[in-house]
């Protein structure tokens, strides 16, 4: 009897030590655009728009090609939490393309991190 109780006793420390090790959770991965004018001003209603270049894609079952509109602090925010896996090593490396109807535009890259909030700043030029 007292075999089967020490067992049985290991048996339940070792699964409480693994659900304790194999349940993280993941963190974030966003990436943060600030768009700001020549100013220095951030800027509202820009289009910002993220893409891999055609020659590299590191992870080529992930297809990322996501538009938004920068908000009033002149921020456009991507979230990737989704697209990302533990274990995954290094998630993207994106273009940047900005632009505000005819007159004003920008371009940049932007290296986002697994797990983290990848922050770029791009201005609009005419």
């Amino acid at each position: 009897m007292k075999k089967i109780i020490i067992k049985t006793g290991l048996f339940l420390s070792f699964l409480i030590i693994g659900m304790m090790t194999s349940c993280r959770k993941e963190s974030p991965t966003v990436a943060v655009i600030t768009v700001v004018n020549s100013e220095g001003v951030k800027f509202q209603g820009a289009t910002v728009r993220l893409y891999p270049e055609a020659t590299i894609n590191p992870h080529p079952a992930i297809i990322i090609d996501d538009v938004v509109i920068s908000n009033s602090m002149g921020e456009a925010s991507f979230d990737y939490t989704d697209k990302f896996n533990l274990g995954q090593a290094g998630f993207a490396v994106l273009d940047i393309e900005i632009w505000s109807g005819d007159t004003l535009s920008g371009t940049g890259i932007i290296k986002i991190e697994a797990e983290e909030t990848s922050i770029e700043t791009v201005v609009l030029l005419p």
